[in-house]
């Protein structure tokens, strides 16, 4: 598995979101299109582990997060970035979503729940904050942000 077999997978993801609003329906599609069942959400999963082994994702450490953009806005992925998170029991910074946040949570170890979900897809719309949470265990959590927009807000 290559990184470039991973950019095609999230090619077909932003394909198909590009264009519909950051809400709770953009959940249910990503849910019903890409199950955590199903290939290409398994495939994601692998890739984010060999891509923290192979050092193309979460290669930077922060406060206990690993984590790493690996694809900037206005290439591939149209105009998302993509960035990956490796956490376990902690709590991040804080921070708001200007244009919000479409994520998948993969678990690594344990039963790990990010801001108390668990494996799956997760939407935040435009505006949302949150300090992003995990209890439970480790997970990658991978998460699209429309123009790469994303305020740290200190708090």
């Amino acid at each position: 598995m290559s990184k470039i077999e991973f950019e095609t997978l999230i090619k077909e993801i932003t394909d198909t979101i590009s264009k519909k609003p950051v809400d709770d329906e953009l959940e249910k599609i990503l849910s019903k299109t890409y199950p955590v069942e199903g290939e290409t959400f398994k495939k994601i999963q692998k890739y984010c582990q060999e891509g923290e082994r192979d050092g193309w994702c979460c290669n930077q450490e922060f406060g206990g997060i690993k984590f790493g953009r690996v694809i900037k806005p206005g290439g591939i992925a149209k105009h998302f970035s993509v960035d990956i998170v490796r956490m376990g029991e902690i709590k991040g910074p804080h921070h708001i979503h200007p244009k919000g946040e479409i994520g998948m949570i993969m678990p690594i170890d344990g039963e790990p729940r990010f801001d108390g979900m668990g494996q799956g897809w997760y939407v935040d719309e435009p505006g949302s904050g949150h300090w992003p949470t995990v209890e439970g265990g480790t997970c990658h959590v991978l998460y699209l942000l429309p123009d790469g927009a994303i305020d740290f807000t200190g708090k």
